[in-house]
């Protein structure tokens, strides 16, 4: 029986008693069961608990309850072919440049025009743009930045990606695996900049400078360098922010040891990645897809990327936490995000060529 159709039954004009208990229990089962259908399916890269104060934020505006799957980049965009037309995902959220863009080439987004994401989102950091709309949308970036050892470097020794690979630098770098989508996306940008040969022999000099064959995440890389392992290394901000807001003495212990430094600003600027959103081809709640894209890319939204995973807002005017604010504004690279993912391909042989693991 439809709503309307017991809507009616409770209102008619001598129900018996009985019948009135039974209509507007089964109104009351039907209206829960429509809100219970306000559900958004999200695969989601991102896995930081920091998140669950968003996803709460954004069913408490909406009444839209959000079903998760986390998986890894590749597993996702993996998951979403194996499944087709039969996929429930209705929103894809990935942490890199590069695996936005392997999902746009492969076709498992939808474009989404959007007057308020266009406001808010730049375009540098929006892919696949079309008269439909654009492929997805970054709504946080993270710097790649250099961490040195103070004691023995000067700011001026490491100040660029470039000179990294400088002989004077051998065995000093440590990084984690080239193949790793921040470094693949620091990489692709780098292709833009210098070009095939010169950034071939670049990577060759980043090999030949390591202190130890590359290992762990961007953590490790700081606290390689605070323990006099390494005397330089690269990592994403929100790394060494985390250590920075952390009250573990240790972690403070790490901060003081080290320097940082923002590369390349005079010169093309430092390279910046995204955490990005796309709505999922095959979709079934499109709408419930845009309002919560839309949803991330508000002033709201933005402060829980920057206060809750040290992040930097993407849109414009939002600013980031008292901890990446105390290092300072910066020049990014203005690369469209979409260029540096379509390099990555190329990048990796260049990886494989020169014993970059």
């Amino acid at each position: 029986m439809s709503l309307r159709a017991l809507i009616s039954l409770s209102s008619l004009s001598k129900p018996r008693p009985l019948q009135t208990v039974l209509a507007l229990g089964l109104i009351a089962a039907a209206l829960s069961a429509s809100a219970q259908d306000k559900v958004l399916n999200l695969y989601s890269a991102r896995h930081y608990q920091t998140d669950e104060a968003l996803y709460a934020d954004f069913t408490k505006t909406t009444g839209v309850r959000i079903q998760r799957v986390e998986a890894d980049d590749a597993g996702i965009l993996a998951r979403l072919k194996a499944e087709g037309t039969a996929s429930p995902a209705d929103v894809i959220l990935l942490v890199d440049a590069a695996r936005l863009w392997r999902g746009e080439q492969e076709g498992l987004f939808q474009p989404v025009k959007s007057a308020l994401l266009e406001q808010r989102v730049p375009a540098q950091f929006r892919g696949g743009e079309t008269a439909q709309g654009a492929q997805w949308f970054g709504m946080s970036t993270r710097a790649r930045i250099v961490i040195y050892d103070k004691s023995r470097l000067k700011a001026s020794d490491v100040d660029s990606y470039e000179k990294l690979s400088n002989p004077a630098l051998k065995g000093m770098l440590c990084v984690r695996s080239g193949s790793h989508p921040y470094n693949l996306s620091l990489f692709g940008s780098m292709l833009e900049h210098l070009g095939p040969q010169a950034t071939e022999n670049w990577l060759k000099g980043l090999v030949a400078n390591m202190a130890r064959a590359p290992k762990g995440g961007d953590t490790d890389q700081i606290k390689g360098v605070a323990s006099g392992e390494c005397g330089v290394a690269i990592a994403n901000s929100y790394y060494f922010a985390r250590l920075m807001r952390s009250s573990k003495p240790e972690d403070q212990a790490v901060v003081e040891k080290v320097g940082v430094l923002f590369p390349n600003q005079s010169s093309w600027g430092t390279h910046v990645n995204i955490a990005g959103a796309a709505v999922a081809r095959n979709a079934k709640n499109r709408e419930a897809a845009v309002q919560f894209l839309e949803y991330l890319a508000s002033e709201s939204a933005q402060r829980y990327f920057a206060d809750g995973n040290n992040e930097y807002p993407v849109a414009a005017g939002s600013k980031p936490n008292a901890a990446l604010s105390s290092l300072g504004n910066f020049k990014a690279e203005t690369v469209p995000i979409a260029k540096v993912g379509a390099n990555t391909a190329v990048v990796q042989q260049m990886l494989d060529r020169v014993g970059f693991k």
